[in-house]
């Protein structure tokens, strides 16, 4: 997804943080979303979240130290039990199945949990592109930005409707310059989600400015207004 940046130059370390000499004497640091456990970096996957709260297997520790607003060095070593952003005490949890993965409690994310990865053992494996299409066996459509906060308004089963919806996600057109129309309002926000029976499901961002919906496979894509009709608002 595009992201806007104001007037700074970024260079991106792997150890987790973005600095910038700023006027010759001041480093800025715009961290990534990362926790370090065990002496392994984990970072935040987007699009990929917890199929069901069940594969919560146990607790592993906490977060000691959430390095945003506290960190102004960028020689800064990172240790076991720092995050990002997590606030200290705050719970991680293996997952079942999952040897590469930990999740944390978050009350905004859709079934509860936000999920991290390590980049030490894995490639990060949650675009489109590495969904395996045939097995997938229900899709849940949400809507951003209600009175309820996230409200979920389908959700289906059926393997024609799975099948047709993954068709029309198949065939969206890249548009990585599209730029939606929002002269009157801001694009409506949804999400999909793809379940297999993988512990991570699949997570994207679908959004519509009044004339076109598009989405983020993994950069911008204008899908076909067909999808309207799976989009079961009242």
């Amino acid at each position: 997804m595009k992201k806007w940046v104001t007037l700074s130059f970024f260079l991106i370390f792997l150890m987790g943080c973005q600095s910038i000499p700023f006027g010759g004497s001041q480093i800025v640091i715009d961290w990534v979303d990362f926790i370090k456990w065990n002496g392994i970096e984990y970072d935040g996957i987007n699009n990929g979240i917890l199929a069901d709260k069940s594969l919560i297997e146990k607790e592993l520790g906490e977060v000691q130290f959430k390095v945003a607003d506290n960190v102004s060095n960028s020689s800064y070593k990172l240790k076991d039990g720092d995050a990002a952003f997590q606030e200290k005490g705050t719970k991680l949890y293996s997952v079942k199945g999952e040897d590469d993965v930990i999740a944390v409690k978050d009350q905004s994310a859709i079934n509860g949990y936000r999920i991290y990865f390590t980049r030490e053992s894995t490639e990060y494996k949650w675009y489109f592109d590495h969904v395996p299409l045939d097995q997938v066996k229900k899709i849940e459509l949400y809507k951003f930005f209600t009175p309820e906060g996230k409200k979920q308004i389908a959700a289906f089963v059926d393997k024609t409707e799975i099948d047709d919806f993954l068709e029309i996600l198949s065939n969206s057109k890249k548009a990585p310059t599209f730029e939606p129309d929002t002269s009157t309002r801001d694009p409506i926000s949804y999400a999909i989600i793809l379940y297999t029976d993988e512990s991570i499901a699949y997570k994207y961002s679908l959004q519509y400015d009044g004339n076109t919906y598009f989405w983020y496979p993994s950069d911008t894509a204008i899908l076909s207004g067909d999808i309207q009709r799976f989009i079961l608002e009242k």
